[in-house]
Parts: C-alpha cells; structure tokens; sequence
C-alpha cells in the first residue's frame, strides 16, 4: 500500500458532475479517481432526454422550479430549487462554451422540448437522444487538456480515510492490479453516481451500486430519502443488462403507450402520457404484471424520422431486432434515478467536514419523492461547478490522528445476482411490508456472510427506509398504504458509532429518524 498526498480536491467519479467540479477547481490541482475510462460506466453519458433549463422568452427560473417542486411531492425545498433553476441558462450557456453541441433553432438560440410534468418545453436537446454523450465528450475533452487536472481511470474508492475528529482526510483507491492506496487531500468530492446496479432491471450502468453513498454514510454523513428511487416507465424490454432506454422525449412527440391489444395504458388524453414518471411507471408496470403486456408505439408520432431524430433508440431497437418505424417497443419499468442520497448543500458539502458530495449520489433537496425530467444534468454541471470552486478552499494539515480504515469488498457474483433480484422484486415499482421485511432477511443473510461487502449498506438503506415509510409518495408506492400523509416529511438516517471490526459496521442502519 503506498500513501499519496494530493495538494487538491480529490474527486471520486468522472460523470459531468465530477468533471465540472474538476475543471472549476483550477488553478488548485484535481484528481479525478474513475475506474474505467472517461464516457465509460456513467449515467450521465447514457442520458437521452437533455438538461433541463429556462431558456425561452415564456419560460423562467421561477417557473421552472415551481415545476420541480410540484414533481417532488411535497419533498423539494424551495431554496434549493431556485438555486438550481436560476443556474439553468448559465450552465447551459458554460456547457456550450466547451462545445457541447446543443440542438438550435432557426434564431440561433437553444431548441427546447417538452418533457413530462413540464409546464411548457424546456429541454435542451442534442440530435434528438444524444445529448448526454454529447454533452459528456465536451466536458471531458476539456478536462483532458486542462493542466490542473490528474485523472486515473483505473481506480475504485474502496474507503474513506478519517481522522480522530471524524473529518475525512483521503480515500482508500484500489488500483488496477489489486494494490489499494491510501491517497491524502484536503477534501474528497464524492461523485460516484446511483444505485441501479442494484436492481435486476435498470437502465444505469450496472457497476453503479451505491458504494459512495454506503461509505459516507458509515462514516457518518446524514442520509436524505433513500427510500425514494425513481423507475423509468420506457425501459425497452429486449432482455439486455443495463436496459437500453427509450426516452421520454418520444412521448413528447406524441408517442403513445399501448397495451398488447392496443388500448391505451393511461387513457385516451393527448398528455395522459406525459404524466409524472411514478404514475406512468406503475401503469406500465400493472399492465406487465397481469399479462397484458406494455409497448410504445411511435409508429405514428415519429415513424420514418426515427433514424435521425432519435438515432439512440433506433439503433438500441434494431440490434434486438426490432424497426420502431413499423412496431411498437416492448417496454418495461426500470431502476433509473435515485432521488435520495447524501445530504449535501448547492456547493457539495455534507454533514461531515472534508467531504462533498455532488451528482446523483448527493441529496441536495432539489428532486424530494420525484425527480422532475432532465434536472439531473442540470443539477450535476450547476451544483459541480460550484463544488469545485468550494473543495479547492480547503486546507490539509500537515499531520492528524486518522482513524482505522479498511477497505471493502465487492460481492461475489452469486450473491449480488441475489440481491438484485430481491431489490427488484421487493424495493421496486410497487412495495408492501411483507416484500419488504423478506428483502430485508435477504440482505441480513448475506451481511452475514459478506460483512465487507458496503453494497449491502446501500440496499439496506433503501430497504429500511422504504419499509418505515408508511405511505405512497413520489417513486415511492406502497401498495398497503397507497395514500399520501397529509405533511410530507424526510426521512434522514444517520449512523452511531460502531466498533470498527465489527461485523455490524457494515450489517445495520442505526439512529433511523423522520422529521
């Protein structure tokens, strides 16, 4: 194990929130830890949709976060909204300005569409269902060239290293070849994405697993919301692992979802569609789940254009054998965002000193019970930025007490085919008690024999908090408590202090608190 002292922010994933923290961090030097490849294994090159955002004379920041927070249930909170919203134009404007090649309009300004639970278009699009690679390959061609910027990308956080007070000081990074370092920083910026991966069936890359934010929470950052994880309703059912997606943008151009006799899952209404995702999810999910079977037909709405205005989704078809132009799209409801996380300010810091958190691993207030389309990107370039420019402030001293610190491991791949079944069929679109409390023995039997395993931390988290909510929220749906409370309240989760070679650290959640 060799020990390594980065005179900067150390940041932990290389998805656009990790690489806008990066590029704002300047002149300090940023380490950017991934382990593979930039554009590889991350959610946000996957994005199809766009990033949400003010850009046309009707719209503003005022309404846009008034649409967020009626998307969130309940659960936004205001000011972090429109610290979001009011950032939209400029992240966008930044983002092209590294030459992200947004789609125009015959003015030469951003082309915008509409998304559900949107008041009026608002995406910023990139030929049609690209704009996350798109956006993404801007962003890291920057990063490339930008000569404050280190990136590893053979690198897995396997721990995080603290000091006495608690105050994280470093990460435990496992290199390629198995050596695990110990690298020193003034902060760590934890940028490590969602918790698809522990989901049979998602849409996100399946080495998403959690694991930043099971390690922030055992070091004893404030948990927000993790029950709450958002299914996408238009997963393309084709068997593949992740799901390709076919984005929500088609049902902005009027594709319809169908059964297999054809009748509309959610009514004949033209926007039934572009109802909130979790209502759409359910229907799609309902109509699987007693044989009827769920399709989007885009026969009509797009049809002969999908080769060029969705070239994504037709490409993702044609390989599993299927023409859009001509047949409806099996789809399926799939793990795609995790509106819960760590709790985590517009600048990334988190409840414990040293560490930042930012992207989807991060609970910034701004997505409460449902995220509202194409805030993600947004919120990972604004909220990045800003989390760059604020770890590059901090100091490392020159010496401190550190704690203990091991690293984890992952679970053979047996037992994580077992926990991703049981997440699916328990923690997803439709949940009750029983599934829950069956979910939960799961993942006990399993600590058990796989104490080092923090994946297990993460499910555990979703698990605990899904079965003390007692009500239907958002992504969250309990079919044996299917009304809303009348306040909505979070649930926050923090962890007591264990001992650090006990089994427990890594079996339990303790000190489970809704306020």
């Amino acid at each position: 194990m060799a020990r390594i002292r980065h005179d900067g922010p150390l940041i932990i994933g290389g998805g656009l929130a990790g690489l806008s923290a990066a590029l704002e961090a300047g002149p300090a030097k940023a380490l950017v830890v991934t382990p593979e490849p930039l554009l590889n294994a991350c959610s946000s090159a996957w994005a199809q949709g766009g990033l949400a955002a003010a850009l046309s004379p009707k719209d503003s920041a005022v309404l846009h976060a008034k649409d967020t927070e009626g998307a969130g249930a309940g659960l936004v909170e205001p000011e972090a909204a429109r610290a979001l919203t009011e950032r939209g134009r400029e992240t966008v404007e930044w983002l092209a300005s590294l030459g992200a090649p947004f789609d125009r309009d015959e003015t030469g300004g951003f082309s915008v569409s509409l998304e559900a639970a949107h008041s009026l278009p608002r995406v910023a699009r990139v030929g049609g269902d690209g704009a996350g690679r798109a956006i993404l390959s801007a962003v890291v061609a920057a990063a490339r060239a930008s000569k404050h910027i280190e990136i590893w990308e053979d690198g897995r956080l396997r721990g995080l290293i603290q000091d006495a007070d608690g105050r994280v000081r470093g990460a435990l990074i496992e290199r390629s070849g198995g050596r695990v370092d110990e690298v020193f920083a003034p902060a760590v910026v934890l940028a490590t994405g969602g918790v698809g991966g522990l989901y049979e069936v998602t849409t996100n890359p399946s080495a998403l697993r959690g694991e930043g934010l099971a390690l922030a929470y055992e070091a004893g950052a404030e948990i927000l919301d993790p029950e709450f994880v958002q299914f996408h309703p238009t997963a393309i059912d084709v068997g593949m692992d992740p799901a390709p997606l076919a984005t929500e943008a088609l049902r902005g151009e009027g594709a319809r979802l169908i059964d297999g006799t054809g009748a509309f899952l959610l009514g004949a209404d033209e926007d039934a569609d572009l109802a909130p995702r979790d209502i759409v999810a359910r229907a799609v999910h309902a109509a699987r789940a007693d044989g009827r079977g769920a399709f989007l037909d885009a026969t009509e709405a797009v049809g002969e254009a999908f080769p060029h205005e969705f070239p994504a989704v037709f490409a993702a078809c044609m390989r599993a054998g299927l023409d859009p132009r001509v047949s409806p799209i099996p789809v399926a409801a799939a793990a795609h965002y995790h509106m819960g996380g760590i709790v985590a300010d517009d600048e990334g810091r988190t409840t414990v000193p040293g560490l930042y958190a930012i992207g989807e691993c991060a609970a910034t207030g701004v997505h409460g019970a449902n995220r509202l389309a194409s805030n993600s990107l947004l919120e990972a370039g604004a909220f990045g930025r800003r989390a760059g420019r604020a770890a590059a402030q901090e100091v490392q001293p020159a010496k401190v007490d550190l704690r203990p610190a091991r690293a984890s491991k992952d679970l053979p791949p047996e037992a994580m085919a077992e926990l991703r079944a049981a997440m699916t069929r328990f923690a997803g679109v439709v949940r009750d008690e029983e599934g829950l409390s069956a979910l939960m023995a799961v993942i006990d039997g399993l600590a058990k024999a796989h104490p080092e395993a923090v994946v297990l931390t993460a499910a555990r988290l979703i698990a605990e908090g899904a079965l003390n909510r007692r009500e239907s929220r958002g992504g969250h749906y309990r079919a044996d408590h299917p009304d809303s409370l009348p306040t909505a309240l979070h649930t926050r989760m923090t962890h007591s202090s264990v001992i650090p070679d006990a089994p427990q650290a890594r079996a339990g959640t303790q000190a489970v608190e809704i306020v």
